[in-house]
């Protein structure tokens, strides 16, 4: 087992979390409290990598000591190209959050839309606003069993597209624009999975809202939870729950 100066061995399960900002996330330091609590032999070390090095990075991570890594959520499409093998979910979705090392390839899987789902169903959420047709957007309507959804995008093009991939029937599909009005205080949740710059068309919001940015990338929902006295939630505020998820893939492999 780990020792208290953290010190590694031959043996020691090293895993990575890579992302631009990676150093000054909790992730790697709550992980690895619960590395040390349960005397695993296994570390996880912050990456700091730019966007320039992600692919250098990610290719030779299978000659490195690395037995995979988690993936912040500003690289979860460009990795996915860099895999050798993949889940159902990472394939139809093109995104994934967790990459593992078997032998000298990679295998990819998402994980953190499971937490999502988990803390919908922590606070009672049902009914659910989705904004956007993005990867995270894709996984979330593949798993989102006994949730009712209703599906908003300020093209309805793409929207009717994503549906027919997603392979939806009788989707409740809504434009969001700039210039209309839009209350949302109907739903238990909204999710934003869009690239909106803003949501000052949204007149009303659900006491809950989400996305799966961190504290570094700018979150359009996040401002207009605050200029609407609505409580926000991203990615740093799962950090305990996503880590506990990626402690049970890592130590208990994917089952």
């Amino acid at each position: 087992m780990m020792n208290n100066e953290n010190q590694i061995s031959r043996q020691t399960k090293l895993f990575g979390f890579i992302g631009e900002h990676a150093g000054v996330s909790r992730f790697s330091t709550v992980l690895n409290k619960s590395f040390k609590e349960n005397s695993d032999d296994a570390m996880m070390i912050p990456m700091n990598i730019r966007e320039d090095d992600f692919y250098f990075t990610l290719s030779n991570m299978k000659q490195s000591q690395l037995n995979g890594s988690i993936i912040s959520s500003e690289y979860t499409q460009q990795v996915v190209e860099l895999l050798d093998s993949s889940s159902g979910l990472v394939k139809r979705s093109g995104m994934c959050d967790i990459v593992f090392k078997e032998g000298d390839t990679l295998r990819g899987d998402i994980f953190s839309i499971r937490v999502l789902l988990e803390r919908l169903k922590d606070i009672g959420a049902t009914k659910i606003a989705m904004i956007g047709t993005n990867p995270y957007a894709k996984v979330f309507s593949l798993m989102a069993c006994g949730f009712t959804l209703s599906y908003f995008n300020d093209d309805l093009e793409s929207l009717m597209s994503f549906s027919q991939e997603m392979e939806l029937r009788d989707a409740d599909m809504n434009r969001i624009a700039a210039g209309m009005s839009i209350d949302l205080s109907a739903y238990d949740a909204v999710l934003d999975f869009s690239d909106l710059s803003n949501f000052d068309m949204i007149e009303k919001l659900p006491h809950y809202c989400f996305d799966m940015k961190n504290a570094k990338q700018y979150s359009s929902i996040k401002t207009r939870a605050s200029q609407l006295e609505s409580t926000y939630i991203g990615y740093d505020d799962m950090i305990d729950s996503l880590t506990q998820q990626a402690y049970r893939l890592i130590i208990k492999g994917n089952k």
